[in-house]
């Protein structure tokens, strides 16, 4: 299929993204790039998270990795709908309750300055990292089957993008991205639905003799009962409930949406819809992933991991399925970064430069909001090019191990926050504690097997290192006494 056919797509498709942010961005102010003025409606809200959420990793990680791992993700996936009953009744009501704009300030008006200061960094460096693996993903599969045959370098690619995200999110924020991440959604899951029901097709399978095939081949396995494994299944489920309360219910990024609707039961209406969705989306994921092996193996295909679906929608279905699936990964590919950088943009003006407890006016607050908006769009694009030199095969993996490192302090200080009624003394014993805790799980993980013998640490990684936060948090706050806010 020609390139510059594809490519024309790519750029239709942006077009349409720069008018429904136009639309949407009128008469936008600084509350609407924080906030969305708190009056987005929870439907679009719960339709954008399934994207923001699943990105191109879901769309290319995670049917590339039935393969090895068979349907085991989804041991995952049943974690993070445990943990989203944690973030509807106990962190959304908190956060309503304290009317918070940025949810670490609730660090701050718990457990003080530096606590707050600590868990926006580590929020920014989460985002960082988790945000441009996500789009080094995308970015890549649009360059080898794209990009690459029309002679564009990756560097190109990747700030144009970029470029193409920092125009349609530098004025209406939040209130924007409610809806093109909607939109965008939408776009996804009609890609997902006609590649599965091509595939089938291109194989000559009803639904059933799809289903009895996967069987078959062992790919419809998804509980492990080896507890000496990484992916045991009591450690996948307990892990993906802790990612979940880290990745969306301590996170800016994903709170920050669902805050800017203008009731507590309506947040938690779009946590539940959109928690039972990525449920149903995942399944059907790792369904067209048990399709593409068996595809695989009949035809010889060599690609596999997160290289084996854009093969096979590229180079063996029909040219419209192809363009269908260009405009579903690239639906994946803004979600990625849209609300990521908006929600670090948001954390670093409000938390790290403290702009509203400067009392800043309108105007200012603006102009320094887009420097620090444009500054993060050239970190995401020297980041993103690291990726592309350290070459991720898998990039769920990485993901999963950022999670592990950068989000278990900041479980452990809000939990700290909401668990104890101990005060935290001044300085910067808190920050100490935080970087303690990721580099003594980073030992654990490289010298773990001395005294764990087979037993391999997986996704509770994460929880490891909340517990040794905890626990740090614990000891520094022997002489500092109890609280007698209740929070």
């Amino acid at each position: 299929m020609s390139p510059f056919l594809l490519f024309s797509f790519v750029v239709i498709y942006f077009v349409g993204l720069l008018f429904v942010a136009w639309y949407t961005s009128r008469n936008a102010n600084n509350d609407s790039f924080f906030i969305g003025n708190r009056n987005s409606n929870w439907i679009l809200v719960a339709l954008g998270m399934v994207g923001t959420s699943m990105t191109g990793v879901t769309f290319l990680s995670v049917p590339g990795t039935v393969g090895a791992n068979h349907f085991g993700y989804f041991q995952i996936v049943i974690g993070y709908w445990l943990g989203y009953f944690v973030v509807a009744f106990v962190l959304l009501p908190l956060y309503y309750r304290m009317q918070l704009t940025s949810i670490y300030d609730y660090l701050n008006q718990r457990l003080g300055m530096v606590a707050y200061k600590t868990g926006s960094l580590f929020f920014i460096i989460s985002r960082v990292l988790g945000a441009t693996a996500r789009l080094y993903l995308v970015i890549n599969v649009l360059q080898i089957f794209i990009l690459d045959r029309m002679g564009v370098p990756f560097w190109v690619t990747t700030s144009i993008t970029l470029l193409m995200i920092l125009l349609y999110t530098y004025e209406g924020g939040v209130k924007t991205i409610v809806f093109t991440d909607t939109l965008q959604t939408v776009f996804m899951l009609t890609a997902l639905v006609v590649c599965v029901i091509y595939v089938m097709k291109y194989m000559d399978f009803s639904f059933a003799q799809a289903v009895d095939s996967l069987r078959l081949n062992g790919y419809t396995k998804i509980f492990n009962g080896d507890v000496n494994s990484s992916s045991f299944w009591l450690k996948q489920i307990v892990g993906g409930a802790f990612i979940t309360i880290a990745m969306t219910g301590l996170d800016q990024e994903m709170m920050q949406k669902n805050i800017s609707v203008s009731k507590l039961k309506n947040s938690q209406k779009n946590i539940f819809t959109f928690s039972t969705i990525m449920v149903i989306v995942n399944l059907v994921f790792l369904f067209l992933g048990g399709l593409l092996y068996v595809m695989a193996a009949t035809h010889i295909l060599e690609m596999k991991g997160d290289d084996l679906f854009p093969e096979v929608a590229l180079n063996y279905l029909p040219t419209w399925v192809s363009i269908v699936f260009v405009i579903g990964i690239i639906s994946t590919l803004f979600p990625s970064a849209d609300g990521a950088i908006t929600a670090i943009t948001s954390s670093f003006c409000l938390d790290i430069l403290g702009l509203r407890r400067k009392g800043m006016d309108e105007g200012s607050m603006k102009k320094t909001r887009l420097a620090v908006h444009l500054s993060f769009t050239f970190v995401f694009l020297v980041c993103i090019i690291g990726f592309k030199l350290v070459d991720n095969k898998s990039i769920i993996d990485v993901l999963l191990r950022i999670a592990g490192y950068t989000y278990g302090p900041l479980l452990g200080l809000f939990g700290f926050g909401l668990l104890t009624r101990r005060n935290l003394p001044k300085g910067y014993g808190t920050l100490g504690v935080c970087l303690a805790a990721p580099v003594v799980c980073y030992l654990i993980h490289l010298y773990g097997y001395r005294f764990l013998g087979a037993f391999q640490i997986g996704i509770e990684m994460l929880v490891l290192n909340g517990l040794l936060t905890f626990a740090g948090l614990w000891l520094l706050s022997a002489r500092a006494g109890r609280i007698n806010k209740g929070f």
